[in-house]
């Protein structure tokens, strides 16, 4: 135990030294990687904001069916028969809800920033209003649902409110496969950069890789050093990548706030979180490592040869 470890302390002693030889090299080759590890974490980090939004949005089909201002209070109560009419006879299953128009405004009052607007308006400009909840197995008779509704007496908008949501929910399923594509071909990327630094690094060590040959060293020990390097150099241009991304929010966060407060919204990114980031730095180590090491017995198998 003691002498394996011995082993890899000299070792990652010797891929420093390496290091310190030719910074300017190093440094380069890991914003180059930095580079192209940034778009997939950016892209992963759009995706864990817009997720939670996602989730707690309805993706069940909802009709609102809203009634016009002037209609009675008993007249409107008396449309629920109809309504009902209708889903039974195009085979509908529904959770039908009246929500008047007194209710709606205590609603809007407490969950937006109108209420001072709304006091100033001397009277309530909301319409009674019923609310269809349909089963997702009902989502292809929608169409059919709305034309028949829309005929009612004392009807003056049928709006379907979810269908933005399966919209969203659709455009978050594509942007997940685009990411997962982009992150496979900037990871073959990470190690052909990576790949190509480590031989030109042996390619300038290529003499004292010989002698070190010459006096008996093993294959192991020749190659553990350019192993730690590439997965320094893998772990070092992750978490620059992630510093990037992480002040890129700043700027990008103070544009959204504007645009979120027409939405009386409050939404805002944040960088991904300690587990999410570890993983990817993991993952950008292995990318380091592995570049090196094909690199590596690659290119000491051609000095072999000579």
């Amino acid at each position: 135990m003691t002498s394996w470890l011995r082993l890899h302390i000299s070792a990652i002693t010797s891929a420093l030294s390496h290091l310190r030889a030719s910074p300017g090299n190093f440094l380069f080759n890991a914003l180059v990687v930095a580079i192209a590890l940034a778009l997939p974490i950016a892209g992963l980090t759009l995706i864990e904001n817009i997720r939670p939004v996602s989730a707690q949005l309805s993706i069940e089909p909802e009709i609102s069916i809203f009634l016009q201002p002037a209609t009675p209070r008993t007249e409107a109560t008396a449309l629920s028969l109809t309504i009902k009419t209708i889903l039974k006879t195009a085979k509908v299953s529904a959770k039908l809800s009246f929500i008047t128009k007194d209710k709606a405004l205590a609603a809007m009052e407490e969950t937006s920033s109108l209420a001072e607007v709304l006091a100033t308006l001397g009277g309530n400009p909301l319409p009674d209003a019923y609310v269809l909840s349909l089963s997702n197995e009902d989502t292809d008779k929608v169409d059919a649902l709305v034309s028949s509704l829309k005929s009612m007496p004392n009807v003056d908008v049928v709006q379907i409110d979810s269908a933005w949501v399966k919209r969203l929910s659709a455009l978050v399923q594509v942007l997940q496969i685009f990411l997962l594509f982009l992150g496979g071909t900037l990871g073959v990327v990470v190690v052909v950069v990576i790949f190509n630094a480590t031989r030109l690094q042996v390619m300038s060590h290529q003499a004292e890789i010989s002698i070190a040959r010459l006096l008996g060293a093993s294959n192991s020990f020749i190659h553990k050093p350019y192993y730690y390097t590439g997965a320094l150099l893998g772990l070092l241009a992750g978490s620059a990548a992630l510093c990037l991304i992480a002040l890129a929010l700043q700027p990008l966060n103070l544009a959204i706030a504007d645009f979120a407060k027409l939405y009386a919204s409050e939404f805002h990114l944040i960088p991904l979180g300690i587990i999410p980031s570890l993983f990817l730095l993991a993952i950008s180590m292995c990318l380091g490592l592995f570049g090196a090491f094909f690199s590596v017995r690659r290119q000491l198998a051609r000095i072999s040869s000579f």
